[in-house]
């Protein structure tokens, strides 16, 4: 792992207690959205590339959404480090507050926290250095997908508002500027070809990629279940149909692909097929943003079966999931 300071110490500002509205425009911005103790709420990504966290605490569970824009990589974990994840002999930090270090890891944001000054690798959520390297955090089922996708789904849901101040993001220098969020500073990095910091940067074509199957920056929905790891690409979704499944630790997921976003959830073991009008299994439709069963107008008859339960899982760029996880990679067939 490549562990190298890059900007300085909070040089892009971790937003804490962020406030709410009830509206935002434009309606098809992309968020990370995430349901907890009936409570919804979502995080704009337009806000979070000159942020990268926001320290917030949702349904009783105190939460950090974090986002790396090199890497596509947006997480939603538990503040609370699981007590079996300590290394020995640490005490239990409690709920932590997270901030940029200014620091990449393998071209990935390293977090770090206030309370102990650990750094954390934000796509593992584990920290690689400090009083508690080696400790976890808990993934949280969250989705990236759009406002108004997340809305429809979610009849109270609010958005975050415009935390504003200065961002190093969006600044030309290391030093930070006043933020417009109308701008955005890594549209020409996520639509180019290169990736990592360089390419970012400008600085050539950045990495190498040697595969030929996936993108670097091919979108991959990632999932750690039972001490094992997969990440499921789009383009194998989409050329399945728009729905595939697999046994990840011992579970049983299904995953999905909308035109906003890749989502997954435990599978209670339907035959799902991919069909003109969406995606069917157990005798009725199904919908693969919310994963709950639709009913059907046309002959009045209730779908009477349980929404589908959310899967902890993030979503990132192939070539972040490759570096954390190598070849672990969803195969079709």
């Amino acid at each position: 792992m490549n562990v190298r300071q890059v900007i300085p110490k909070d040089a892009i500002p971790s937003v804490e207690n962020p406030t709410f509205v009830d509206d935002h425009s434009p309606p098809d911005d992309d968020v990370v959205g995430i349901q907890l103790g009936g409570e919804a709420r979502a995080y704009p990504i337009r806000y979070l590339n000159y942020h990268e966290i926001a320290n917030d605490s949702l349904g009783g569970v105190p939460i950090a959404v974090t986002w790396c824009p090199l890497c596509g990589s947006a997480v939603v974990y538990d503040r609370r480090p699981p007590a079996e994840s300590l290394p020995e002999g640490a005490d239990d930090p409690g709920t932590l507050e997270f901030g940029v270090s200014g620091k990449l890891a393998d071209d990935d944001l390293v977090m770090y926290d206030r309370e102990t000054g650990s750094e954390w690798k934000q796509s593992l959520g584990e920290a690689i250095a400090g009083q508690l390297e080696g400790a976890s955090l808990r993934v949280l089922p969250a989705t990236t997908t759009t406002w108004d996708q997340f809305r429809k789904s979610h009849d109270d849901a609010v958005i975050m508002a415009e935390p504003g101040g200065k961002s190093e993001a969006a600044s030309e220098s290391d030093s930070p500027a006043e933020i417009e969020y109308q701008d955005d500073p890594y549209r020409e990095y996520v639509e180019g070809d290169g990736f990592g910091l360089g390419a970012h940067r400008g600085e050539g074509a950045g990495r190498e990629w040697e595969r030929e199957d996936i993108a670097a920056k091919e979108p991959v929905l990632g999932l750690v279940l039972g001490g094992e790891a997969l990440g499921v690409p789009r383009t194998r979704i989409e050329d399945a149909g728009g729905v595939v499944t697999a046994i990840v630790g011992g579970e049983s997921v299904v995953v999905f692909a909308t035109a906003d976003g890749l989502h997954a959830y435990r599978d209670p073991g339907y035959d799902w097929t991919s069909t003109r009008g969406g995606v069917r299994a157990d005798g009725v439709m199904w919908d693969p943003t919310t994963g709950a069963p639709l009913d059907n107008p046309a002959t009045h008859v209730a779908a009477n079966r349980e929404s589908l339960e959310r899967l902890p899982a993030q979503r990132l760029f192939a070539f972040a999931w490759y570096d954390d996880h190598g070849d672990a990679f969803f195969e079709s067939g």
